[in-house]
C-alpha cells in the first residue's frame, strides 16, 4: 500500500535517530517517496546530508526559509504528505503535539497535516512510563493519532527496559496499514443521512 505514496518522515533527537537511514531504505523498498524533516536535536545524532542522500530529497530542518525554500514550506510539505511518520519520536515532540505547540519545523508541519499521523516513540523506560508522557500519548490517541509502541530490550543508558524504538519492519508495516485504513475511509466517505420520518400529529 506504500507504492506511490508520499511519506513525510519526522526524525527527532533520540539516540535511535541513527536508524532513520535504514527506515528510509525500507520505505523506498516499498516504492514510497520519502521527504524528511529533522529537529535540531536529531542532527546531533545523524546528519541531514546522510538522510538527504538516502531519501533522494532535500531534508528540512529550519522553520525559516533557506536556499530553495519559502516561508510556507511547512504547508507545502503538509499538503504533499499521504502520511506523517515520526520515528523516532521523543517525549518532547509528543508533548508539543499533545498541546498544540508549534515552535519548530516538525511541530509546525504536524499541525498543518491533514494526512494520518503515525508516531513511533523511543526513550528511556522511566521517561516512557512517566505519567505526563503517558497522558500525552493517551490524548494523542484520542485525537486520532496512531502509534507503534516501543519495545522491550537493551537501552542505550544501560540495562534493559521498555522504550526501544519498535523494529523498523513493524513500523513500515504499520505505516502501510494506516495509509490503507485512511484510503478505505476516504473511499467510503461519510454516511449520508437517511430519510426523515414524518410522524403525523
Amino acid at each position: 500500500m506504500l507504492a506511490g505514496k508520499n511519506v513525510l518522515l519526522g526524525v527527532t533527537g533520540s539516540i535511535a535517530a541513527y536508524q532513520a537511514a535504514d527506515l528510509i531504505g525500507l520505505l523506498k523498498n516499498e516504492m514510497a517517496s520519502v521527504r524528511v524533516i529533522m529537529t535540531r536535536a536529531a542532527t546531533r545524532f545523524i546528519t541531514p546530508l546522510t538522510l538527504e542522500v538516502v531519501s533522494g530529497n532535500p531534508v528540512t530542518v529550519d522553520i525559516f526559509a533557506g536556499p530553495g525554500q519559502t516561508y510556507v514550506e511547512h504547508i507545502a510539505l503538509a499538503r504533499g504528505a499521504d502520511l506523517l511518520l515520526i520515528a523516532p519520536a521523543t517525549a518532547n515532540v509528543m508533548g508539543k503535539l499533545a498541546n498544540g505547540i508549534a515552535d519548530d519545523m516538525l511541530s509546525t508541519t504536524a499541525l498543518a497535516v491533514t494526512a494520518p499521523i503515525l508516531i513511533a516513540p523511543a526513550m528511556n523506560e522511566q521517561m516512557w512510563f512517566n505519567r505526563i508522557v503517558q497522558a500525552n500519548v493517551e490524548r494523542l490517541r484520542k485525537l486520532g493519532i496512531h502509534f507503534v509502541d516501543p519495545e522491550y530490550g537493551p537501552m542505550a543508558c544501560g540495562g534493559e527496559g521498555w522504550g526501544r524504538l519498535a523494529r523498523l519492519g513493524v513500523i513500515v508495516r504499520r505505516a502501510s496499514e494506516v495509509i490503507e485504513e485512511a484510503a478505505s475511509l476516504l473511499h467510503t466517505g461519510p454516511r449520508r443521512p437517511g430519510p426523515v420520518e414524518v410522524v403525523p400529529r
